[in-house]
């Protein structure tokens, strides 16, 4: 595990990286896509944000959320995805809510450092943009 400080301009200057930014999200896409049809299905989307834990938890503490109430808050998100109303969300749609998630994390961080632990083999975005802004310090380092 190592510590990492970011601050929104990490996270902007993944979300900038427009080939590393969209081999991110497609690589997610593609790890999300149990079925390998192409898009995301509702249940696949559910999968993916309760293996993250968002919402059950609350600073790594249970919280008790009555399943209906899940069920709502997971289908508003999907909602959200769904732009066209498909039913599904597409490779366009994800990225593009991705896109707008992440910047709305830079945006909340803004200039303000924190302090992270990001496992070395952690898959998160935050992680990646980390990774990254490092390899752009080694490489202008003489």
């Amino acid at each position: 595990m190592g510590m990492v400080i970011i601050d929104g301009s990490t996270v902007r200057a993944f979300v900038g990286d427009e080939e590393q930014f969209k081999k991110s999200v497609d690589e997610r896409f593609a790890a999300l896509d149990l079925n390998r049809d192409g898009v995301l299905s509702r249940s696949e989307l559910r999968k993916a944000f309760e293996s993250m834990r968002l919402i059950e938890s609350d600073y790594g503490v249970d919280v008790a959320t009555p399943p209906q109430e899940l069920t709502r808050l997971y289908d508003s998100i999907f909602e959200r995805f769904d732009g066209d109303g498909s039913g599904a969300v597409d490779l366009e749609e994800f990225r593009s809510e991705m896109r707008k998630i992440m910047l709305a994390i830079a945006d909340g961080l803004g200039s303000c450092p924190i302090q992270m632990a990001l496992e070395e083999d952690d898959p998160s975005f935050l992680k990646r943009a980390v990774d990254l802004e490092a390899s752009k310090l080694g490489e202008a380092k003489p």
